[in-house]
């Protein structure tokens, strides 16, 4: 499960001079509240999301068990050396490779002596735990991934997380606005760059003190370039989809301040289920990666559906809906809140918009029985329950029952049951799964769960 979530800066001056400016000695400070957070979660493991790791080809995941170095910032060598040996998780960044080929993605790991850091990884892991208490992923930032691509590389990382059992901790390394000094400045003089980036930089971090991750997400594309937001914001869009996407959080600014001219923060956000997870925009979500301009495709990528406005009266009853997910075929919604809990309707495997049944349906238009794929059923049953879990501000990994249903007990059980495994083995939700003569649809497999909000 995600524990909680952090925006930390990439510039090493906090770790390297925080003496030389009372901003980055309050950044450090800012580094070392989040680290006592971070401390007293349980964690178990650290995903790092590192705005200065450019991927051109693909997204790469640091898999060397122990990588040690010495490293020199290119901007900041100066100001010393970073000599550092950590501990990474090398079958969780296989399980993160895994998930994120399933979601479309060209990914591999990299594992050999020597492979280098950025600096904003080395800050981060050295400030938040430098006794390397806790093993550590660390991801990389493609340079020409735009919103869908990033957002989908943030939910493989959730989805890993999920499937393997881990209390974790996301932290995103990137600066808010990134305009620098172009020239060698005192650092005592140091300032943000422009009163504009500034003035940005604080509207900003007001929304994430509110816990409002997702709309910060959905608006990191005006921010990047109003403030030339480092590698366009995508830092904001990996969090957020990696955490659940809404704006359910406890935001705390720990810090804030001039980094070169660029600007820097520390930031937390504990998911809180109390709090109201509605968006005040709607931009369409994704869950797949079908490349740019439809090359992967054969065609166009249409962008998803935003969620499906609701009156006043559907919201106070705690209805949920969203196009996103296939339309119900009677008179309810996909899901329900009732307090804490998201009481999600039966779903089956059809698509969303189109109908088409994955594994193809059970029957013909006329009747006669054909054959079908029950593992392709009952995964896309499971991405459907996903889609409208997130939805509602919830996420997969909060399910904690489910009631399933096979209309082949003896043919289908074996591919059900193991595709279930791929995702429910480390959330271990209880589950009844029972026969039943046929589905309202011509379709094998059918879930109704039970999460968390």
């Amino acid at each position: 499960m995600m524990l909680r979530g952090y925006i930390v800066p990439g510039k090493p001056l906090p770790l390297l001079a925080p003496e030389k400016h009372p901003a980055w000695a309050e950044l450090r400070a800012g580094f070392d509240r989040a680290r006592e957070e971070i401390k007293a979660s349980g964690a178990d493991l650290l995903l790092l999301y590192s705005t200065s790791w450019i991927n051109v080809i693909g997204h790469q995941i640091q898999a060397d068990p122990a990588p040690e170095w010495v490293h020199v910032d290119a901007d900041f060598h100066d100001f010393g050396t970073m000599p550092y040996k950590f501990r990474m998780d090398p079958d969780f960044a296989k399980a993160c490779e895994t998930a994120a080929r399933a979601r479309g993605l060209h990914a591999r790991t990299v594992a050999y002596q020597g492979f280098p850091l950025d600096s904003g990884v080395i800050q981060a892991l050295k400030l938040l735990d430098p006794e390397n208490r806790i093993p550590a992923c660390v991801l990389g930032c493609n340079m020409y991934a735009d919103r869908a691509e990033t957002i989908v590389w943030g939910k493989a990382a959730a989805e890993a997380v999920a499937a393997t059992g881990r209390k974790a901790v996301a932290v995103a390394i990137s600066a808010f606005s990134n305009r620098v000094f172009p020239k060698r400045i005192d650092p005592k003089d140091d300032r943000l760059y422009s009163a504009k980036d500034d003035e940005w930089n604080r509207k900003i971090l007001e929304m994430l003190g509110e816990g409002r991750l997702e709309d910060v997400s959905q608006v990191a594309r005006d921010f990047a370039q109003q403030a030339h937001g480092e590698q366009r914001g995508k830092a904001f869009w990996w969090l957020a989809a990696t955490l659940g996407q809404h704006n359910g959080y406890d935001g705390t600014v720990h810090a804030y301040g001039p980094l070169w001219g660029s600007g820097g923060a520390v930031v937390g956000l504990v998911p809180n289920p109390a709090k109201d997870l509605s968006r005040e925009f709607d931009e369409g979500d994704v869950q797949t990666f079908a490349g740019d301009r439809g090359v992967l495709s054969g065609g166009a990528v249409p962008e998803p559906a935003a969620p499906v406005a609701m009156s006043q009266e559907a919201r106070a009853q705690g209805a949920i809906r969203t196009t996103a997910a296939p339309k119900p075929v009677g008179a309810y919604p996909h899901a329900r809140r009732e307090g804490d809990l998201i009481f999600v309707s039966g779903i089956g495997p059809r698509q969303a918009g189109t109908d088409a049944i994955p594994g193809g349906a059970i029957k013909d238009a006329e009747g006669r029985p054909r054959d079908y794929d029950a593992a392709a059923q009952t995964r896309a049953v499971i991405e459907n329950i996903r889609t409208i879990l997130e939805a509602a501000g919830s996420s997969l990994d909060k399910v904690v029952d489910c009631q399933c249903f096979l209309i082949d007990m003896a043919r289908d059980f074996a591919a059900f049951n193991a595709v279930y495994a791929e995702y429910f083995t480390g959330i271990q939700a209880t589950r009844t799964t029972v026969e039943v003569r046929a589905l309202p649809t011509p379709i094998a497999v059918e879930m109704k769960v039970i999460a968390k909000a």
